[in-house]
């Protein structure tokens, strides 16, 4: 097993004011406090099915709930339309990366499960890492090297 070097969140965080930051160069990217504007990607996964387990005769089947599966793509597309609404999006509209797209969506989904009585421990857990991924949560910004701005009145 390998030991030592730099990991993923060991030691302290990068900061915009510290002199360590300062002397590495290290610098980030203001994202406007308004958020993003431009035009929402169309979504990149497919249709999420939703099955009800039946029971007939002793044995168990499987059958679409065609109105449960409608009602998650609606809140599916809700949460996206939401997300490219935020300043982190303003980043994501300039990355070439299109994993990004997918690594946001897998955000949507899997937050949209986690609304749901089906939501599992891990479930939960993805969730959290999916959203410092893309820069939703303030341990994600810094690992993105992101910074929303601040309304100074």
């Amino acid at each position: 097993m390998a030991s030592g070097g730099a990991r993923n969140r060991s030691g302290p965080a990068p900061s915009q004011t510290s002199a360590r930051s300062e002397r590495r160069g290290l610098t980030f990217t203001t994202l406007p406090a308004d958020g993003y504007s431009g035009p929402v990607p169309e979504w990149p996964l497919p249709q999420r099915v939703v099955w009800d387990v039946v029971a007939e005769d002793g044995q168990k089947f499987r059958e679409v709930n065609a109105s449960l599966t409608a009602r998650v793509a609606e809140r599916e597309a809700e949460l996206w339309s939401w997300a490219w609404g935020t300043p982190q999006a303003c980043a994501w509209s300039q990355l070439s990366e299109s994993w990004r797209l997918h690594t946001i969506a897998m955000w949507v989904r899997t937050y949209v499960l986690c609304e749901s009585s089906d939501a599992t421990a891990a479930d939960k857990g993805s969730l959290h890492r999916f959203a410092d991924q893309i820069g939703l949560t303030p341990a994600g910004l810094k690992e993105n090297g992101w910074a929303i701005a601040t309304d100074e009145v």
